[in-house]
Parts: structure tokens; C-alpha cells; sequence
């Protein structure tokens, strides 16, 4: 009976500590990756607001090859939606394209399994020289307390995939 009385009172301070812990982490974060690709900035700008195209270069697709995809609207337009509805490891959601200026493609993520919620996203292409330039992925989340101690975790695994996601961008465009 000790041994139950010592693991119940591990775990009720465990608990705790991550509760305390929690009261200092944010409850909104950003992650951002740039990676520099050779072509010129209209032609990365053209490519990425494809929504269809996606599939060719985010890790996210990797996730479950039988993943079944969706799209209403006009590809590469204001109100394009992919919508997307797989396995356990990608879950269930839709990307909408909320914005477009010739330089940024701004995202509306929402999610529906595993958790609901809504996010935004946003791919930055920024011209270099007249063959080159930059593409930039950016996330943008916010979640509260005590859901926010979840948010050094989502961060270290969405700077790892924009990550692969560069060097996938910049191989399929440069190739």
C-alpha cells in the first residue's frame, strides 16, 4: 500500500510541476523557416500559391500516402480551399487562402481532428536579385493555459518540418 501512496503522490507532483511550468510558457508562439531558392521570385510565388501543388514539396503529405484531398474554388486564388481528411497522423482539417499580394500567401488552417482549432499560416517570397529569392513558411499558434505547455513540443516539430520542407521546395523548383 506504501508503494501506491508513493507512485500517487509522484504523479500529483508531477502534475503540478507541469501546471507551474505552464504559467511561464506563452500562449501564442510563431515559427518561421527561409531558405534561399535559384528562380526568380514570381515563378516561387506562382508555384507555392498552388494549393494542389503541396503535395509535391510539404512534409505534411508524408504523413499517410492515402490521404484523401479535396479543393473548392479557384486554385491560387482568395478562398481557395484544400481540405484534407487522412490517418491519425495527419487528421482531419481544410487551408484556406485568405490573402495574396504578389510577395505573401496567408493561410487560414483549420483543424478538426485530433484536436479543432484554428491557425495561421503564411508562405513570404521575397525577391533576392532577378534569379533568385527567398521563401519563408511561417506558423502562427496560440493555445491556453494549461494546453499552452504543449507549445515547445509543436515548435521543435514545425521547425523541423518547414525545415524539410525548404530543401524539398528548393529541389522541385531548382531542378
Amino acid at each position: 500500500m506504501k508503494i501506491l501512496k508513493k507512485i500517487f503522490i509522484f504523479i500529483v507532483g508531477l502534475i503540478a510541476l507541469l501546471l507551474i511550468i505552464a504559467l511561464f510558457i506563452p500562449n501564442d508562439y510563431k515559427v518561421t523557416h527561409t531558405v534561399t531558392i535559384n528562380k526568380p521570385q514570381k515563378e516561387v510565388y506562382d508555384y507555392v500559391r498552388m494549393q494542389k501543388n503541396n503535395e509535391k514539396w510539404s512534409t505534411f503529405f508524408e504523413g499517410d500516402p492515402n490521404i484523401k484531398l479535396t479543393y473548392e474554388g479557384t486554385d491560387g486564388t482568395v478562398g481557395a480551399k484544400q481540405s484534407w481528411n487522412g490517418n491519425d497522423d495527419v487528421g482531419e482539417g481544410s487551408q484556406t487562402i485568405t490573402k495574396l499580394d504578389g510577395e505573401r500567401i496567408d493561410i487560414l488552417l483549420h483543424f478538426v481532428r485530433p484536436f479543432e482549432g484554428d491557425n495561421k499560416a503564411a508562405s513570404i517570397i521575397k525577391a533576392v536579385d532577378t534569379n533568385s529569392c527567398t521563401h519563408t513558411e511561417e506558423f502562427n499558434g496560440s493555445e491556453s493555459y494549461p494546453m499552452n505547455l504543449m507549445n515547445i513540443p509543436m515548435k521543435m516539430m514545425l521547425k523541423n518540418a518547414f525545415e524539410k520542407n525548404g530543401e524539398k521546395l528548393k529541389k522541385v523548383l531548382e531542378k
